[in-house]
């Protein structure tokens, strides 16, 4: 087995691991045993997904050999990678910085989404020049999480309770990714599909977007 095969394997393996733990934070007592172990054993997958995936583009990127879809699919696990890493570490951050009564200006917390709105903004384009509607469509959910992620922390907080909302906001958004990238890459090759519906690249957005709305306005009445 060569070194990229067993990258490719713990790919594999963390991205069933955060496929199927990403529910149980969401159904478990917020704050509890449960939820604490259970998430961060989600972002440890996550964390891993990134890491390989960043590694099996970089690969395959500079493969000279690579086709155009080779290199198309490389570059949206990459940008995969940037949008899942990005909102994971925010809805972690926001945790740590509960308690700030002012603008945050960490270099650390805003090279994230600095990073990602970049990223979104490339994909894009890459993705009309080749004329894939995956690529050209799914980054303008990173674009909206990044501005979403810089004007948390370039703004005062304004609400009670606001990193509670941008924590499952973060994670939810993580999971996402998790999701389409599952949709896209892990269920054809399972299922031996060659070509899927765009509509199903979008499930994960048209299914979680209304939780996300949802808890946030269940959880403002709450508090």
């Amino acid at each position: 087995m060569s070194f990229f095969d067993l990258i490719l394997m713990l790919h594999v393996l963390s991205g069933f691991t955060a496929l199927f733990t990403f529910w149980i934070p969401l159904v478990t007592k917020k704050g509890g045993k449960a939820h604490r172990r259970s998430g961060w054993l989600y972002t440890s997958g996550m964390i891993a997904v990134a890491i390989s995936a960043v590694y099996l583009s970089a690969v395959r990127l500079i493969d000279p050999a690579s086709s155009q879809e080779t290199v198309s699919f490389s570059l949206f696990l990459l940008f995969i990678a940037v949008l899942s890493s990005s909102t994971a570490y925010y809805g972690i951050r926001v945790l740590r910085f509960k308690d700030r009564k002012g603008i945050h200006k960490q270099a650390v917390d805003l090279g994230f989404p600095v990073l990602l709105l970049f990223s979104s903004i490339g994909m894009s384009m890459y993705g009309f020049s080749q004329h894939v509607p995956l690529l050209s469509w799914f980054p303008v959910l990173g674009l909206f999480l990044s501005a979403s992620q810089l004007g948390y922390w370039l703004r005062p907080p304004s609400q009670k309770m606001h990193w509670w909302f941008e924590h499952f906001g973060g994670m939810l958004g993580c999971s996402i990714a998790t999701i389409t990238a599952f949709t896209v890459f892990g269920a054809p090759r399972l299922l031996d599909i060659e070509k899927v519906s765009m509509l199903l690249w979008f499930i994960p957005i048209l299914l979680l977007t209304p939780v996300i709305i949802g808890l946030s306005i269940y959880y403002r009445k709450k508090f």
